[in-house]
C-alpha cells in the first residue's frame, strides 16, 4: 500500500502539492518499481479519508491509479466522520461509481473514548453493514495507542476531543487489558482483518501476535516507515517486525518521507525526489515480499 490518508492534512502537505500531482506520480513510480520486483504483488493506493470520490477522480487524471490494483477507504462515523455509520454501503457505492478498482476498508474502527459500549456497537454494526461489501476489511486497531505517544495530527491538543479519540482505537487498552469489544471480534474474523501500526522497537510486538492468533485473525495490515528506515539499526527491527508477522496475509503500508528527503523537512511532505521513495518501496518489497 502506498501511504496513508493522502488527502488528509495530517498526511500530506497540501501547500507544496494542491492538486495532488507530485502525490500521483510518487505512486505510479512506486507502483511500476514494486511490479519490476514482484510481478502479480497487490498494490494498493493509500487509504483515503475523508470518503472523497472526487479525490480518486482527480487521481485517475493524473494517472496515478494505472499502477495500483485497488483503492482504499477509511471511516470513522462513531468518531471523526460527518455521517452515519448506517451510511457505509452508501460511501462505498461513491467510490465504485468513479472508479473500475475493487474498494478496500483498510481502517475503520470505533473509539471507547465515551463509553465502551460504544465500541461493542460499532463492531457489531461495522461487521454487518460491510463483511460482504468489500473484499478487504481491517478494524483499527488492536491495541490503544500510549499516552506518551503522540498521535500523527498536525495540531494535536488543539483538536480537543478529536484528538484524544486517537488514543482509545484499541480492542486493547494500554495496559494490555480486552475490552468488551474484544470478546465479540472473533464471531467476525476472518472476514474482518486487523490494521494495527507498529512503532520503531514496539515492544508490543510478540504479544501482538499472540492475541491476533487468538482472534483468528488472518488480514494484518500495517506498515513500514520510510523514514524510520535512516534509524539506527532499521533493517535489524524492520526485519524482526516482518519475521514475526510472517503468520498472516499482510498489507504492507510505505509511508513518511524522511525530513531530509523532503520539500520540506517534515514527515508530511512530498520528497524532493519521487525515485528516492519508489526506491525504499522497491528494496522493501523485494526484500519481504
Amino acid at each position: 500500500m502506498f501511504w496513508n490518508e493522502p488527502n488528509n492534512l495530517s498526511h500530506w502537505d497540501f501547500e507544496i502539492d494542491p492538486e495532488w500531482r507530485i502525490f500521483a506520480s510518487m505512486v505510479k513510480r512506486a507502483g511500476e518499481a514494486v511490479a519490476a520486483v514482484a510481478p502479480g504483488m497487490r498494490r494498493v493506493l493509500g487509504g483515503i479519508s475523508p470518503i472523497d470520490p472526487g479525490f480518486v477522480q482527480v487521481l485517475e487524471r493524473h494517472g496515478a491509479l494505472d499502477a495500483v490494483d485497488a483503492v482504499a477507504v477509511h471511516g470513522f462515523p462513531l468518531d471523526w466522520n460527518h455521517w452515519t455509520i448506517h451510511e457505509w454501503p452508501c460511501k462505498l457505492a461513491e467510490v465504485r461509481e468513479v472508479t473500475r478498482l475493487p474498494v478496500w476498508v483498510s481502517e475503520v474502527g470505533v473509539s471507547t473514548f465515551g463509553a465502551d459500549e460504544v465500541q461493542e456497537f460499532g463492531l457489531r454494526r461495522t461487521a454487518e453493514l460491510l463483511i460482504g461489501r468489500a473484499p478487504r476489511i481491517h478494524w483499527y486497531s488492536l491495541y490503544d495507542l500510549p499516552r506518551a505517544w503522540p498521535a500523527t495530527t498536525r495540531h494535536r491538543e488543539a483538536e480537543g476531543s478529536a484528538y484524544y479519540r486517537h488514543f482509545y482505537m484499541g480492542l486493547l487498552r494500554e495496559d494490555g487489558s480486552p475490552k468488551p469489544a474484544l470478546r465479540q471480534f472473533p464471531e467476525y474474523a476472518p472476514h474482518l482483518g486487523i490494521c494495527q501500526w507498529f512503532h520503531y522497537e514496539d515492544p508490543r510486538l510478540d504479544d501482538a501476535v499472540g492475541w491476533l492468533k487468538k482472534l483468528n485473525v488472518r488480514h494484518l495490515r500495517t506498515g513500514l516507515s520510510w523514514a524510520d528506515s535512516f534509524r539506527p539499526n532499521a533493517l535489524e527491527w524492520f526485519d524482526r517486525q516482518m519475521a514475526a508477522l510472517e503468520p498472516f496475509d499482510v498489507t504492507l503500508t510505505f509511508c513518511f518521507t524522511p525530513e531530509h528527503c523532503g520539500i520540506r523537512p517534515h514527515h508530511t511532505s512530498p520528497p524532493a525526489d519521487i525515485e528516492q521513495f519508489a526506491d525504499f518501496c522497491s528494496r522493501m518489497t523485494a526484500r519481504y515480499g
